[in-house]
């Protein structure tokens, strides 16, 4: 089969809306994801689908640079493209790790569709036909246009994590934290381990807290039920402080993100988890090289969600589905959507776990309806600072922070909706 050539490469930033804005250490998610999708199309009128975050902003331009790098390059070259745009050493000045793994997942869609395959198919064939999923438990501002969804005071996080069980079928929780004081945080992060029984539960405060504090909730968490405890500090070396004093597992998904990390880590261990983002590495081929490495030296393996749409989370799917260590159920932002831009709407979850696609390429295709309305609502809204926080103006966090969010206020928070 003749190799089919890149001919165009187009993007459309899109903001599509959450069920209430998600508070983290850092900022905020302010109601809504910002995401670019990308399409490759080829010279026999292929289309292959790719996507990109981008901390509340649009990358559309740096796609359309692109276009004097790929044009007329066969789709099937993914190593040499690689290199082309994405160079070690170049990167130092234009970081184009994120760009390079959308423009991966249309070209593995492409060659899918081409071959009459699924995307795990190329990859080595899938070991799973689901994978199970972490409940994502955020702290929450009220949805700006009802109200409604706050998790703020402890009850409001029991509640909202026993109505995932109920309506998801999660067994496993991941509480999303560092907004507010560690010690008030462990007491919400108890009981909500306590209201789901039988089911693991996870923590991530984002690298927010000093080694100190890190040890000293780390030790206090080591009865729970965990599957890891994640990034209480930002570096290896921190890292490696907490994992001398602490008895739960210690994961990452911002120390080791790429392989000269990973060695470091393999070499003097710091991080007993890796959770492979399929942006963050740079593809899904580059997760695939990762957890074989994690395989070889028994480290454990996670897959990360950096705030998906339904193209991205079918990459962490077809990944999920070929990685025999995937030791831990997935992260995921998902069922925080009120919608999808593909094909049938959001794809469902049973029991925790969503089916792996089994159509070509990634399995899943646009509704070009719903690109357009998404698109014009990021029109009309614009992109939001990832990094900051609504509702304090001029708040910068720290690392490690002393900047707590106060959990007794309940002041009203307006977001532009």
């Amino acid at each position: 089969m003749q190799s089919a050539r890149i001919r165009d490469i187009r993007a459309t930033t899109v903001t599509v809306p959450l069920l209430a804005p998600l508070r983290h250490a850092n900022g905020c998610h302010w109601g809504r994801f910002v995401r670019t999708i990308v399409e490759v199309e080829t010279d026999d009128g292929a289309i292959g689908l790719g996507e990109m975050g981008g901390g509340g902003e649009s990358a559309e331009a740096v796609f359309r640079a692109m276009k004097s790098y790929l044009l007329g390059h066969e789709v099937a070259r993914l190593e040499e493209m690689r290199f082309l745009i994405a160079n070690p050493t170049a990167s130092l000045y234009n970081n184009r790790t994120q760009v390079l793994a959308a423009l991966e997942f249309a070209c593995l869609d492409i060659l899918g569709q081409r071959w009459g395959v699924p995307v795990c198919d190329i990859l080595g064939g899938r070991l799973r036909d689901r994978v199970p999923f972490a409940a994502y438990c955020f702290f929450r501002y009220p949805d700006p246009r009802t109200g409604a969804g706050e998790v703020r005071t402890v009850d409001q996080v029991v509640a909202n994590a026993v109505a995932l069980k109920k309506d998801y079928g999660f067994t496993s929780f991941k509480m999303k934290a560092g907004v507010f004081h560690p010690d008030w945080e462990l007491e919400a992060y108890r009981a909500l381990a306590a209201a789901v029984p039988g089911c693991n539960v996870r923590f991530d405060p984002n690298g927010a807290w000093s080694t100190e504090q890190a040890i000293r909730f780390g030790q206090a968490i080591e009865g729970l039920r965990n599957d890891y405890l994640e990034d209480p500090v930002y570096g290896l070396a921190g890292m490696r402080r907490v994992r001398e004093f602490v008895r739960v597992p210690l994961a990452t998904n911002t120390v080791v993100v790429n392989f000269e990390q990973l060695a470091a880590n393999a070499l003097d261990t710091a991080c007993d988890v890796i959770l492979l983002d399929t942006t963050f590495w740079g593809g899904i081929r580059a997760c695939v090289k990762a957890a074989g490495v994690c395989e070889t030296f028994q480290l454990g393996v996670a897959v990360h969600s950096s705030g998906e749409l339904g193209i991205q989370l079918a990459t962490m799917l077809h990944l999920g589905a070929v990685i025999p260590n995937l030791s831990f159920a997935a992260d995921a932002h998902y069922h925080h959507l009120t919608d999808d831009i593909i094909e049938g709407g959001l794809l469902p979850y049973e029991s925790g776990s969503i089916a792996v696609p089994t159509g070509p390429g990634l399995g899943v295709r646009l509704n070009r309806e719903k690109l357009r309305e998404y698109a014009e609502l990021y029109k009309r809204l614009g992109g939001y600072p990832y990094d900051q926080d609504p509702a304090r103006p001029g708040w910068t966090p720290l690392i490690p922070n002393d900047r707590w969010a106060d959990p007794l206020d309940a002041s009203e928070v307006k977001i532009p909706y």
